[in-house]
């Protein structure tokens, strides 16, 4: 009898221990088979065994893995690799070149985290999907205190990472020709929004009045006040040359900027073939690229004839706009969150870097897609 005083059928649980019902024993299980009516995992052997001393489990007893989560090692060992291994290749650099670390008093109390920390932990912040400062302070503190010792508060964080905007850069120009990538002869050219204020007070009012300013994105058909990021990047994803302009900048005489700026970066890939939409036209501009010894490709304007192959632009097209995709989606291009100038340039230099650096890790530990972030997507 239950106690409503119904009568239930009897259920044969075997001998009973003393104190109650059936208890569970945690226990070690050997590498190797697994035992009979057991559940393991790769990375965690750490099982709760449901059976009685001396008693088979009953089939319809299903067992339960002790820790929660398939990938609870394998996350933590990504999380680690993805700590050590720029903030080891950071420091070497900024071992090698003192110079190119920012400027600190030479009297005064010495900074405890060190430079190549304070980028390593913007990489880490974007790469995980953190928009706040603040909240990725707290869960670095949380669960990342073995590798950083000593974390400053947010102001102080944010000032440092201001003034470190030359170091991110020089970081991004040092682990893009140490991939593969780098060496690809196709480029791909194109600019995307990034916003800085919706309203028309806030675009008055703001620090950035002046640069950024109102344009309009032809390629997702709406107006946005900020400014454009300008990207040369390869096939794969790999970032090349970047500029960040006003909304209402010219894409051709920024990208003549771009590659005057970097004179190294064309001398080291003669006629390298740069694919662009429709805007990069014009008989100077063409002929400035014949000059550079690099060839132009893009899609017939009205009126003009199509050219050989022109078929394979719109593929080739849509790889730029899923670059752009996985700044915007993935790495909270437009969740910037910066109010200055100096504040937006290194907010959108740590996405350029983040990016750079999966591709450099991903590489370095033989992963089949460059540009995926799944790894680090926890």
């Amino acid at each position: 009898m239950d106690g409503n005083g119904c009568r239930c059928p009897k259920r044969d649980h075997g001998p009973m221990l003393s104190g109650g019902p059936p208890r569970r024993i945690m226990r070690k299980v050997q590498l190797g088979s697994p035992a009979r009516g057991m559940e393991t995992f790769g990375f965690d052997r750490t099982v709760v065994d449901t059976r009685l001393p001396g008693h088979q489990p009953r089939p319809s007893i299903r067992l339960r893995t002790w820790r929660e989560g398939v990938q609870c090692r394998y996350v933590k060992t990504e999380l680690d690799t993805l700590a050590t291994a720029p903030y080891v290749r950071i420091a070497d650099e900024l071992k090698a070149s003192p110079h190119l670390a920012p400027w600190h008093p030479a009297v005064g109390i010495a900074p405890t985290l060190s430079d190549a920390e304070l980028v390593t932990l913007a990489v880490m912040s974007v790469l995980l999907g953190y928009t706040s400062e603040r909240r990725w302070l707290r869960r670095a503190a949380r669960e990342f205190r073995h590798l950083f010792p000593y974390l400053p508060q947010q102001s102080g964080y944010n000032k440092r990472l201001r003034n470190a905007s030359k170091l991110v850069k020089h970081i991004i120009r040092l682990l893009a020709p140490d991939t593969p990538l780098w060496s690809d002869d196709v480029w791909a050219v194109d600019s995307t929004p990034v916003g800085c204020g919706c309203s028309r007070e806030t675009a008055k009012r703001s620090d950035l009045a002046g640069w950024a300013e109102y344009g309009y994105c032809a390629s997702h058909s709406r107006y946005f006040c900020g400014l454009r990021l300008h990207l040369v990047c390869t096939l794969g994803g790999l970032p090349i040359l970047f500029a960040l302009t006003g909304a209402k900048a010219d894409e051709r005489e920024t990208l003549r900027d771009m590659l005057a700026a970097a004179p190294e970066v064309t001398t080291t890939h003669p006629r390298q073939t740069i694919i662009g939409d429709k805007n990069y036209y014009g008989r100077d501009f063409e002929r400035d690229f014949t000059e550079r010894h690099l060839e132009l490709l893009r899609p017939a304007r009205k009126g003009e004839p199509e050219e050989a192959g022109a078929h394979l632009f719109k593929p080739l097209r849509q790889v730029i706009e899923s670059i752009n995709q996985t700044f915007k989606g993935q790495l909270d291009l437009e969740r910037h969150g910066g109010r200055t100038p100096a504040g937006v340039i290194v907010r959108v230099l740590t996405r350029i870097s983040a990016l750079t650096a999966a591709i450099w890790l991903n590489d370095k530990t033989g992963q089949p897609a460059k540009r995926s972030l799944v790894a680090f997507d926890h």
